[in-house]
């Protein structure tokens, strides 16, 4: 099974900035660990994207362990790689991020 390249949009890299940080704020080292499960998370799928179910517009999300959080994500068969595009609340209604990338 090949592997696929991880690419993390600029948006998505500023989410897990922002959320560690409110994290960080509540309780100490808190932001770090939440932005360590992230990364583990979003590096775990290099080897099986398509297991995440299309959730809408060809946006595959994965829930971030111990947090209210999605990974979402779309996957580049041409190119061999999973684009992580936004890093967002559970509370949130998903089709709120995508106004940020019309």
């Amino acid at each position: 099974m090949k592997k696929y390249k991880i690419k993390i949009e600029p948006d998505a890299l500023n989410d897990i900035k922002e959320i560690s940080s409110w994290y960080n704020k509540r309780k100490k080292n808190l932001g770090n660990h939440f932005k360590q499960t992230v990364i583990t998370q979003i590096s775990s799928l290099k080897h099986s994207p398509y297991r995440y179910a299309i959730r809408y517009q060809k946006i595959r999300c994965a829930l971030v362990r111990r947090y209210p959080y999605m990974i979402h994500f779309n996957i580049d068969e041409e190119k061999k790689a999973v684009i992580i595009l936004a890093i967002i609340s559970t509370d949130r209604h998903p089709k709120k991020w995508l106004e940020r990338i019309r």
